[in-house]
């Protein structure tokens, strides 16, 4: 698969390079795969912070509020009931829940590449000579995106995320920088435009056709 190559101010360079057609180019892609990758990476940076309490840690409701028998009203030992206003929570979530998937890494790889071929397959890919983040000035950046002709949401894939890029990219919205080997399924599937670099696309063959090297040892 061809594909235009532009440099780093956005200009059009006079040559093409050739995709890997074994990250971009599967033609038949496992949306179920890209699905369980998707959900489990979603769910794996899940934070679980929610925590009610039962009627044995709210305050209060150590006295029986009526007596037992001769009131006329369904007999209740603790204000603190759940049935009751401000009493306890039955079934609530304690803060040990584990919300977490299980993916192989091979899974994750695979995963990867469909997405990646998906993106590919409808123009999404476009790949720029080199990004080091020039003067780390944030106007230099948006003029490359720019002359690029990029809106929506933009994944730049770069080889090195050092102080520079992360200067140069930091304020502009809509846009992410990560690292080729950092890459993961929920920001190519978001991502509306994906800006990689030349020498991103080395690490990413390297990385993610790791499984299929192994075979073919």
């Amino acid at each position: 698969m061809k594909a235009d190559v532009y440099t780093e101010s956005g200009n059009k360079s006079k040559t093409q390079i050739t995709l890997n057609k074994d990250i971009f180019g599967i033609l038949t892609s496992n949306h179920d795969l890209i699905k369980h990758a998707y959900v489990a990476h979603q769910t794996n940076k899940r934070t679980n912070i929610a925590k009610t309490k039962t009627r044995g840690m709210v305050s209060g409701g150590g006295k029986k509020p009526w007596s037992q028998k001769g009131t006329g009203q369904a007999r209740f030992g603790s204000s603190r009931n759940p049935i009751w206003r401000s009493g306890g929570i039955a079934f609530g979530p304690t803060g040990n829940e584990n919300y977490s998937h299980n993916i192989t890494p091979g899974l994750k790889r695979r995963a990867l590449i469909h997405a990646l071929s998906m993106a590919a397959t409808d123009k999404k890919v476009m790949v720029i000579e080199t990004f080091k983040g020039g003067d780390g000035r944030v106007a230099t950046t948006d003029k490359l995106l720019k002359n690029l002709k990029i809106t929506g949401f933009c994944l730049m894939i770069v080889s090195e995320h050092d102080e520079l890029v992360r200067r140069a990219t930091k304020n502009l919205a809509n846009t992410k920088v990560t690292r080729a080997d950092y890459l993961n399924v929920c920001d190519v599937i978001d991502a509306d435009s994906i800006v990689v670099t030349k020498n991103s696309l080395d690490i990413l063959d390297k990385w993610l056709l790791k499984d299929k090297k192994v075979k073919e040892a």
